[in-house]
């Protein structure tokens, strides 16, 4: 039996994302008017976790596999002073670069944007600390080793009492298996494959939720607060 890391091709999915529009739609695969509950949903989450420490300062976050930079400019820009970007496709990449020169997709917050990364996020290797890495709607392009390597990286790059946030899709198959979708090369994961991708990081889950709002024909999505164990 072939295994799901066998079916996944950082090619297939690059020649999949390059033929999607750079709007909010094509983003949000045909549900635009979802974007807002979802940036809600982030920002409550990022509420929730800096409330466990009230004099935390967030002062440079990422957002990996950031596509346009709808989450940089509706939940970063909100959170942090500065936003790294990390994103494969070149046009999505020069879009978000943008944010906050010509007004972007929305308002930004106070926020800028610095270093934009055009690279696989299963490549990109951190040159600085940071206080918040958000992670959404991409780990399901990865290979498990490269999820895991991604991971870790990440939880070297966090400064002292960053998180690590990962926001993704949940298999919802009967059988508890991950799921493999052909259209865009993608895995959609169940919660304990999740689980066991940051326990082999060597990170523990301090805060999860679902994500709350969504249509029910969607999958239902699931936020993780992650730090080094």
């Amino acid at each position: 039996m072939t295994s799901i890391d066998a079916l996944i091709s950082q090619k297939d999915s690059l020649a999949y994302w390059n033929n999607i529009d750079s709007t909010v739609n094509g983003m949000m695969g045909g549900y635009p008017h979802i974007s807002r509950v979802d940036i809600r949903g982030s920002l409550n989450f990022i509420s929730k976790l800096r409330s466990r420490r009230p004099k935390s300062i967030l002062s440079r976050a990422a957002d990996i596999g950031a596509g346009i930079g709808r989450v940089t400019a509706g939940v970063l820009s909100r959170t942090a002073s500065t936003i790294d970007i990390v994103e494969p496709v070149s046009k999505f990449a020069d879009q978000a670069r943008q944010l906050g020169s010509d007004g972007g997709l929305t308002t930004m917050g106070d926020g800028r944007v610095g270093q934009v990364y055009v690279c696989g996020v299963e490549d990109w290797i951190p040159e600085r600390k940071y206080d918040l890495i958000w992670i959404q709607w991409c780990l399901g392009h990865l290979k498990t080793e490269q999820a895991v390597t991604c991971l870790v990286r990440c939880g070297e790059a966090l400064s002292e009492g960053g998180w690590i946030a990962v926001k993704e899709n949940l298999s919802t198959n009967v059988t508890g298996e991950d799921v493999f979708d052909e259209l865009d090369s993608s895995v959609t994961r169940t919660d304990a494959s999740y689980r066991a991708l940051f326990m082999s990081a060597g990170l523990k889950v301090c805060m999860t939720e679902l994500q709350k709002g969504f249509p029910s024909e969607l999958f239902p999505v699931r936020m993780y607060a992650l730090r080094p164990s």
